[in-house]
């Protein structure tokens, strides 16, 4: 009996192996998803990556043009495409720390939208208002409009990496690099002419404000060989003495290198060395005018806001500009004079398009004629809510006009610019929740760069 029972147990044995067989055949697999080191590497590659799992979000020759368009703008855009269920506890801090590059990093994970930067590339807000602006719309659009924007207001450059390597994540067919390869060829002489173009237009831009900020600096360098004239000293006069001397040959030795930066000066960017010329020159006069009266000897000081032609200020005033927020500036006795009095202070006005204004409403090219007299590091406090601040804190800024006038919107001139490889040496802040709001995947969990709710 019980052989007769194994025997008619094998019939249903065998039936539940081949329905095993089955459901294991038609399931789908059960995979791990793609590790943040994956996404990386193939960022470091190319600037938009595809999940396998997300393929039907984004197409291949979509992906493939997002991916030309920010090559050819030049600019650290990353792009990634992930499925909905993608595990997201501190997503953008280990992509960047797992990239280590400083850029602009964008996800699209299932149905929602977010971006983070640093703030070399892009400020904070500046993202969330990206981010915002193109909420509710499918992958394709969405990505589409987030680039468009984001490329014309991001700063950096584009990593060497992207050089070379496959485009989407998904890989690209020999075929589609044979016609893509054509297409260059075909066009290569279109394009080049079309580079060209753009650049003698931006070089052409660049001279004008060269030519337009010549004058100011021509007038800076008069004021001071005029002061040198009027000084009057003679080092071989009755009571010159060694330091008096010292202090006369760096004054002329200013005047001769302001001169001789102004005559090589090829792009407003230069200017900042003749206008540092011109500030240690006029220190040094100051120094050498107490010594002849026998005075206290002056603290190095910035120039006068105002006007550095007045010369080294001697204090500190409160200023209120047009519209603007009250702060400290310094200036020279006679205009912290006529700021108690309750008067005007005598300001620097220059030729613009709309008349005489003054300088820091004159246009962007002036960063860095006062970032020679005033320095990086207090800058950014006399410019706040002015014209020529808000021009330098544009993250497009610093290719035009250079860096080191102090931290405009990240472009302090002594960090990572965008594109470099930094590692894990970046500020996680800015990687983190926004608050709430726009384009904000922490959903107030409270874990950086988290994805959340709110949607």
């Amino acid at each position: 009996m019980k052989a007769v029972r194994r025997t008619r147990s094998l019939p249903a044995l065998l039936l539940a192996v081949l329905a095993l067989l089955v459901a294991t055949v038609g399931a789908p697999p059960a995979t791990a998803a793609t590790g943040v080191s994956t996404i990386a590497d193939a960022l470091r590659r190319s600037p938009v990556y595809v999940d396998p799992a997300a393929a039907a979000q984004l197409s291949t020759a979509e992906a493939d043009t997002l991916a030309r368009q920010i090559k050819d703008a030049d600019r650290p855009l990353f792009i990634a495409v992930l499925p909905a269920g993608y595990p997201t506890r501190n997503l953008f801090t280990d992509l960047r720390t797992a990239t280590g590059i400083t850029g602009l990093y964008a996800v699209r994970l299932g149905d929602r939208f977010d971006a983070r930067a640093d703030a070399a590339v892009l400020p904070r807000t500046a993202v969330q208002n990206l981010v915002t602006s193109v909420q509710g719309e499918t992958t394709g659009a969405q990505l589409t409009d987030f680039t468009d924007r984001a490329l014309a207001n991001m700063g950096g450059r584009a990593p060497a990496s992207w050089g070379g390597g496959a485009t989407g994540g998904s890989g690209v067919s020999s075929t589609a690099l044979i016609a893509l390869g054509a297409v260059v060829v075909a066009g290569g002489a279109g394009a080049y002419a079309l580079v060209r173009r753009n650049r003698r237009r931006h070089e052409e831009v660049r001279r004008a404000a060269l030519d337009r900020l010549r004058v100011v600096v021509d007038e800076d360098i008069t004021a001071f060989g005029e002061e040198l004239d009027r000084l009057d000293f003679h080092p071989a006069e009755s009571g010159a003495d060694d330091a008096m001397r010292a202090d006369y040959e760096r004054a002329l030795n200013a005047y001769d290198r302001a001169k001789s930066a102004m005559a090589d000066a090829r792009g407003p960017e230069d200017v900042r060395a003749v206008t540092e010329a011109l500030e240690d020159g006029r220190f040094s006069l100051a120094l050498l005018a107490a010594r002849r009266t026998g005075g206290p000897l002056p603290e190095r000081r910035p120039p006068c806001f105002f006007d550095p032609r007045h010369g080294p200020s001697v204090t500190d005033a409160a200023w209120t500009p047009p519209g603007g927020a009250p702060r400290e500036v310094p200036v020279c006795a006679a205009d912290a004079t006529r700021l108690a009095d309750g008067r005007d202070p005598v300001i620097r006005e220059v030729d613009t398009d709309r008349g005489r204004r003054p300088y820091w409403d004159a246009g962007p090219a002036y960063g860095p004629w006062a970032g020679g007299y005033f320095g990086g590091g207090i800058l950014p406090g006399l410019l706040l809510g002015t014209a020529l601040g808000g021009w330098m804190s544009a993250p497009a800024y610093a290719a035009d006009y250079g860096t080191g006038y102090g931290d405009f919107g990240g472009f302090d001139g002594g960090g990572y610019q965008g594109g470099d490889v930094s590692g894990a040496d970046f500020d996680p802040g800015d990687f983190g929740d926004f608050g709430g709001g726009g384009g904000d995947f922490g959903g107030g969990g409270g874990d950086s760069g988290d994805f959340g709710g709110g949607f």
